[in-house]
């Protein structure tokens, strides 16, 4: 077996043991990078001179009896709005063409006290804001099951990456779904952490209280792990939760006998497609196959999170992203006439079209006469949604609703329509508003394309716990998560 299609898990046991060097395991995925990278463009930047020089390092240390940490030599990925000190961050926009930040984000540092090899820079929606990875500026990822589909976004080029095998796992961040629903749409496994329990420092923001980063995997274990090691409070970020430390991994238990599971049948209701249906109700009889308890929950406050969200999403970006100027930060235009030509030309080279449709959206919520109205309304739903959920979580120990309603689909599907893409995010958004942990795992297949389907779980703000062990329970009873990419390239 190849080393590169092992899991996180598997490889750092072996790393450990010795039976495989650091730089056979970086060889290895590399050489997969090389094989699969012109067909699936996951990748922005490639940092293999920092990555060997870590490789030989790590192993020195091992070889001279050292404890390398619990993802010694293990290659990672990382999403392109993710600060590495030295390393181009992007944010895959023209804006940030050539921006090298001078810091590491917390996540970085510790994923490299961990041991962690960092492979280089996912490809991602411009600025996060997207959920295809089309509205990147400089290339488009595809989707491993089918090169003709898009990988979900905005983390589409995380997602991929771990799908195809070019990395052991990965890191994204998450605003609106921009995790779960590229996991769902590459049958991976992704993790979209509490809000506050993994550092934002070192995140290029695109809606503060919303944006989270979390973990890409094979399996839940892996992504279990990864929590293990992002996660814990950081005084460098006023959101951070000041918690005690746990280990995920012991959440790892295939038993949810007694357990209750919430189906907010009024929620999910309409814009469903057949096949993610079918593979969701398939869902709630292995919960019960395997002892659970299904109980009919209702979350109608629910229904308004996609406009709550996008109104505070926009509100939130169009502040964010005012510092990109031309004088501050970022891409400057080259003949200007004036101070305010500087600002109109720079930003308007700068930034996509996506981009400039939130900014202006979230501008026009904000201002004067229309602050009350939208803005100001939207935080006030927010509140309602977050009462609705702590209602729930009285009674149930989980909710689980489909990833997305519906499959990956063909590229340029929504151009003529930027709101039907926004409805891509209906069953992803209502975690970020209310501030949930939320895990997108494999959920089956669909038939008319091979599609994945994504299967998601919700739990109570820092009960990671229990959203493990459901994830982990079903994971372990279904094995969609086997299935691997066939990379097809025709048109169906």
């Amino acid at each position: 077996m190849d080393l590169y299609s092992l899991t996180l898990t598997e490889i750092a046991k072996k790393i450990k043991e010795k039976e495989v060097t650091i730089k056979e395991v970086l060889d290895s995925v590399y050489s997969r990078i090389d094989d699969k990278e012109a067909q699936v463009d996951a990748y922005l930047t490639l940092t293999r001179e920092s990555a060997y020089k870590k490789a030989q390092e790590l192993q020195d240390r091992l070889d001279n009896g050292e404890d390398i940490g619990v993802l010694g030599g293990v290659p990672i990925a990382i999403k392109d709005n993710i600060c590495i000190k030295g390393v181009k961050t992007t944010c895959a926009s023209r804006m940030l063409e050539n921006y090298e930040p001078i810091y590491n984000a917390t996540v970085i540092e510790k994923l490299e006290n961990a041991g962690a090899i960092v492979l280089g820079k996912t490809n991602m929606d411009e600025f996060a804001m997207g959920s295809s990875t089309e509205t990147s500026y400089f290339k488009k990822t595809k989707n491993p099951w089918d090169l003709t589909r898009v990988p979900g976004g905005s983390s589409g080029g995380s997602a991929a990456a771990v799908s195809a095998d070019m990395a052991y796992a990965a890191l994204g961040s998450d605003t609106g779904g921009s995790i779960r629903q590229p996991a769902s749409f590459c049958s991976v496994v992704g993790l979209k952490p509490t809000y506050g329990l993994v550092s934002r420092f070192g995140i290029v923001a695109y809606a503060s209280s919303l944006d989270q980063i979390g973990p890409f995997g094979k399996t839940v274990e892996d992504v279990a792990t990864m929590l293990n090691v992002i996660s814990g409070h950081d005084e460098k970020d006023t959101t951070s939760a000041n918690l005690e430390e746990k280990d995920y991994t012991k959440a790892l238990v295939n038993d949810i006998k007694g357990k209750v599971v919430g189906i907010p049948t009024d929620f999910i209701s309409t814009g469903l497609n057949e096949e993610v249906k079918m593979a969701y109700e398939s869902a709630i009889e292995t919960l019960k196959s395997l002892g659970a308890q299904v109980k009919e929950i209702s979350l109608k406050t629910a229904k308004n999170c996609l406009p709550t969200y996008y109104i505070i999403a926009d509100a939130e970006a169009s502040s964010n992203l005012g510092r990109y100027d031309g004088i501050r930060y970022g891409h400057r235009a080259k003949e200007f006439s004036d101070l305010d030509d500087l600002y109109k030309k720079s930003r308007t080279e700068g930034f996509g079209a996506e981009v400039k449709r939130r900014i202006m959206l979230g501008t026009y919520v904000l201002s004067a006469g229309y602050y009350d109205a939208y803005y100001k309304r939207a935080q006030q739903v927010r509140t309602l949604i977050v009462d609705e959920f702590k209602k729930a979580f009285e009674d149930v120990d989980v909710i689980m609703i489909p990833t997305a309603p519906n499959t990956s689909f063909k590229f340029g599907a929504h151009d003529a329509s930027p709101l039907e893409m926004y409805l891509e995010d209906m069953f992803t958004v209502p975690v970020n508003v209310a501030g949930l942990p939320g895990i997108s795992i494999p959920g089956g297949f669909a038939k008319s394309n091979n599609m994945p389907i994504g299967i998601q779980f919700i739990a109570n703000a820092f009960d990671e716990e229990n959203l493990l062990r459901f994830a982990y329970t079903f994971e372990q009873n279904t094995k969609y998560h086997e299935a691997k990419p066939q990379f097809i390239k025709e048109d169906k």
